[in-house]
């Protein structure tokens, strides 16, 4: 007896995970709908495959974000902790971290990716983790050379990352001696602008540019300078200025 191909297609039709079975049951002959054997669904069906899914899957990734471009982006400026947060700061997943040190600046997505190429470089053959702390979502539009004021903002030229004061880029945690990662790290920020420097896992964190190391966010936040006690008391009392009640 030759197969049916209409129950072919609904075999498959319930293997992808479409639609219910219920609706093409209902929709097909009763005379048409024939129940595939337990072999014929765990051959096509089994567990360690992932189902059919028509959701279209989101690229992107820490040096190129899903945005689009063409859509203009302000310059913007990195953030200043001036209410006495320590984010990004300290080592949170590895052992070892590189921390930049001088300035806050705009970090392009070509120098972040030559950074980490430089530390795979080094730990060649080793085992380790990298972490990467920032993400490139800036997009940066530039105008051409000789161009006159007025004819808008430019096109787009390359993805970037605001990167603030003392704040980590890169992370590492694996079987690895200290001097080595130092090394890898001090390759790693020689390519990259600007000033940095070799932090471990419970280092104190930094609010700005000062670091917490025998002092605390309470301790910042009270005034630098008090008022001495003589000059408090010799200044005059409050007196009130309103007018007497009337007789």
């Amino acid at each position: 007896m030759k197969p049916n191909p209409s129950s072919g297609l609904l075999s498959a039709f319930q293997a992808l995970r479409i639609t219910p079975a219920t609706l093409l049951r209902a929709s097909l002959p009763s005379a048409t709908v024939l129940r595939p054997s337990a072999a014929t669904t765990s051959a096509a069906n089994p567990q360690y495959v992932r189902l059919f899914s028509a959701t279209a899957i989101r690229a992107g990734s820490w040096l190129e974000p899903n945005l689009p471009r063409k859509k203009k982006m302000m310059k913007g400026r990195p953030r200043v902790p001036t209410g006495g947060s320590t984010k990004g700061t300290t080592v949170v997943w590895g052992d070892y971290g590189l921390r930049m040190c001088d300035h806050h600046r705009r970090i392009s997505a070509a120098q972040l990716k030559v950074a980490e190429d430089t530390i795979k470089a080094r730990l060649r053959g080793q085992r380790y983790r990298l972490y990467k702390r920032v993400a490139c979502n800036v997009g940066v539009f530039v105008s051409g050379n000789e161009m006159r004021m007025g004819k808008g903002k430019g096109s787009f030229d390359h993805w970037a990352a605001r990167v603030a004061v003392n704040q980590i880029l890169f992370e590492i945690k694996g079987v690895l001696h200290e001097q080595v990662i130092r090394d890898a790290f001090r390759l790693a920020g020689n390519k990259l602008p600007g000033q940095y420097e070799f932090v471990k896992k419970g280092d104190p964190p930094v609010v700005g540019i000062t670091k917490l190391e025998g002092i605390t966010l309470e301790e910042l936040k009270r005034p630098w300078k008090k008022l001495p006690e003589d000059a408090t008391a010799s200044l005059p009392p409050t007196t009130s200025t309103s007018a007497p009640p009337p007789s």
